[in-house]
């Protein structure tokens, strides 16, 4: 039994797909295959139900998978004890996000970080915010770009357990332990809104909340934290919101479409309107002070702790335009 074994086996409880987990193993699909078999075969049981269509881990692989996990931390915090001899933020981090900031900050991420520490490669794993906090939770990842809730951006004065009701409140699952994560605040991202074209309140330099009163609100369907922000930038709440079967989107292109095509408005964070299509929206700066948190997330344990305040560091300072960097 080989810790590379383990590191197959786990990944597959991860990915839940041969292919993808070969991926992200580097590996073939045969060879992770091959690999597994010869893990059941020196322990004499079956770790993976390949008899249905969808395979399923047995009961004994799932066991074994939540104690490899646990192996594989350790070993990953012997490596680091050895690679803090050398140079820092080298090596592979596993870094996840979130997809309304994905696609618009990662180019401007990957140009950042290459710069100031060429020999560290990230493996990008995109997910929504629940997601993303049971894989924290699992060690699958080591750090996760997030919205925050305000609370958490801010000082740790307050009690956990307030805090904790006041993430849930705000879009956070109440997935991570908050006393057992550091996290650090790297922009604030304002709020832009996009209306059709012709709409009265694109003439006016900004637009204010009350005058998206006679448009529909267009929102993210459930599980997506922008969700909950744009309700809170709009002083609404899902009991105000009543998504219609044909309006439910997943992206903010769909979004974006929706609007064009004058089904309503929907709030945009500043980094996606790089992209929008002005030629069929208008886009307005939102009147006032609203905005989203953007934040690197990660679990006070973890062996690369250190590193991950420097890499927090070097975000912050090379903010993206349109953001406001945070200064503490």
């Amino acid at each position: 039994m080989t810790l590379r074994e383990l590191r197959y086996l786990v990944a597959l409880a991860d990915h839940r797909h041969f292919g993808r987990a070969a991926d992200a193993c580097h590996v073939t699909q045969s060879t992770l295959s091959t690999q597994l078999r010869k893990l059941e075969d020196y322990l004499c049981q079956v770790l993976v139900d390949r008899q249905s269509k969808h395979f399923t881990l047995t009961p004994t692989g799932e066991q074994i998978v939540k104690r490899a996990r646990h192996i594989l931390a350790e070993t990953d915090t012997i490596l680091a004890l050895t690679r803090a001899r050398r140079d820092p933020l080298e090596g592979v981090l596993t870094l996840g996000i979130i997809p309304t900031l994905a696609p618009y900050y990662l180019p401007h991420l990957l140009r950042a970080v290459e710069a100031a520490h060429p020999k560290l490669q990230l493996v990008i794993q995109e997910g929504l915010t629940a997601d993303l906090c049971e894989r924290l939770n699992t060690q699958s990842i080591d750090t996760v770009l997030l919205a925050l809730p305000r609370p958490l951006a801010q000082t740790m004065s307050r009690s956990a357990e307030c805090l904790r009701c006041e993430a849930a409140v705000q879009g956070l699952p109440h997935l991570l332990d908050l006393e057992a994560h550091d996290e650090r605040v790297l922009f604030d991202e304002p709020f832009w809104v996009a209306l059709p074209l012709g709409h009265a309140a694109a003439a006016q330099a900004d637009v204010a909340i009350e005058a998206l009163g006679d448009l529909k609100l267009l929102l993210l369907t459930d599980g997506h934290c922008l969700r909950g922000q744009a309700l809170e930038a709009c002083g609404r709440s899902e009991f105000q919101v009543e998504d219609s079967a044909d309006c439910r989107a997943t992206s903010l292109e769909t979004l974006q479409h929706l609007v064009a095509a004058g089904r309503g408005c929907t709030l945009l964070p500043a980094l996606a309107t790089h992209y929008a299509d002005t030629t069929r929206l208008s886009i307005k700066p939102l009147r006032g002070d609203e905005h989203r948190r953007i934040g690197l997330v990660w679990r006070r344990s973890h062996p690369r702790a250190h590193e991950f305040d420097l890499l927090a560091t070097t975000l912050r300072r090379t903010a993206p335009v349109g953001t406001e960097p945070w200064r503490s």
